[in-house]
């Protein structure tokens, strides 16, 4: 990665029903832990002028993907599928509710990032070996490097999170696709 990079950060499903302790969702003691590095690490992109995207999951109540063991949730247009506040997004950031795991189907991200002239694509938030997968994943499909941010993405457990980045700290694909943490993301950018 070259310091010439123009990166964005991606922050994945990090919605207000996913942090609903009364769900009891496995993941939410996980996904608690990393509200601080994201929002440390965004504020390092906003401070470097560098896009800042939140992708939420944005679900019709009807959805397919709730016909099998997944219960409705982050229902697009209800509370439950907003920001959490924690997070403090700005008005400068960027919100892009999404039908599926992926910020980039059906979402129009990818003409976005290319007319900022993104070419580095930092991934970070929830679920690693879902939401923030499919969405590194998709990034590459659509001409980005991108980076998973460890140390700002969680899983339901730690060892599923562990054992998924382990799956792509060094693929076919290095460098285009690697696995970093948020101080190592944001040395090789200079922007530490």
């Amino acid at each position: 990665m070259e310091k010439n990079e123009h990166p964005a950060v991606l922050v994945i499903d990090m919605v207000k029903d996913y942090f609903d302790l009364e769900r009891n969702l496995k993941i939410t003691p996980f996904a608690k832990a990393i509200i601080k590095p994201i929002r440390d690490l965004t504020k390092k992109f906003r401070d470097n002028n560098w896009p800042v995207i939140y992708s939420t999951d944005s679900f019709k109540e009807d959805d397919f993907i709730f016909t099998g063991r997944m219960k409705p949730e982050a229902i697009a247009g209800t509370e439950g599928a907003e920001i959490i506040d924690e997070l403090e997004r700005e008005e400068t950031d960027l919100w892009v509710p999404k039908p599926r795991f992926s910020a980039f189907f059906k979402t129009g991200l990818d003409n976005y990032l290319k007319n900022k002239g993104v070419t580095l694509c930092a991934v970070a938030g929830i679920a690693t070996p879902f939401c923030v997968l499919t969405t590194a994943l998709d990034s590459i499909a659509h001409d980005f490097k991108t980076v998973i941010v460890s140390d700002c993405s969680a899983a339901t457990t730690e060892r599923v999170h562990q054992d998924t980045l382990d799956l792509y700290r060094k693929t076919a694909l290095y460098p285009l696709l690697c696995v970093k943490t948020s101080q190592e993301l944001l040395s090789d950018l200079g922007g530490w």
